[in-house]
C-alpha cells in the first residue's frame, strides 16, 4: 500500500547520541515543538504525536510526517525502550492518518 505523502510537513527527529528515554523526550519536545507542558514520557509522546493541535503549526492542515534519523544505535543500547517507541510510533499513526512516522536508513550511527 502507498500512501501519498507529498505536502506534509516534514520534521527531522534526530536520534543520535542519544542514549535513554529522557534523550528521546527532548529531541522529540525540540523537533516537534511540543509545549512546556509536553510530559517527556511514552504515554505524553502517543498523545502528542496523534493530536494535530500540538503539531508545529504548519502542519495542522497538511499533516505530518516525521523521519527518524539515526536511530540505530539507541535500538541497540536500549533495545526494549526502542520497542516502546515503535509502539508508540505505531499506535499514534493509528489514530491521526495525518501523521506518518519513518524510519531512516543507513544513518551514521
Amino acid at each position: 500500500m502507498s500512501e501519498d505523502l507529498s505536502g506534509r510537513l516534514v520534521v527531522a527527529l534526530d536520534l543520535a547520541g542519544v542514549t535513554d528515554e529522557a534523550g528521546l523526550m527532548d529531541r522529540a519536545a525540540r523537533a516537534l515543538s511540543l509545549p512546556g507542558w509536553f510530559g517527556r514520557n511514552w504515554d505524553a509522546l502517543a498523545d502528542s504525536l496523534s493530536d494535530p493541535s500540538v503539531w508545529p503549526a504548519e502542519a495542522e492542515d497538511r499533516g505530518l510526517l516525521v523521519v527518524v534519523q539515526d536511530w540505530e544505535g539507541y535500538a541497540r543500547e536500549r533495545p526494549q525502550e526502542w520497542e516502546t517507541a515503535r509502539e508508540v510510533f505505531t499506535h499514534a499513526m493509528s489514530v491521526s492518518p495525518a501523521l506518518t512516522v519513518a524510519l531512516a536508513l543507513g544513518g551514521t550511527s
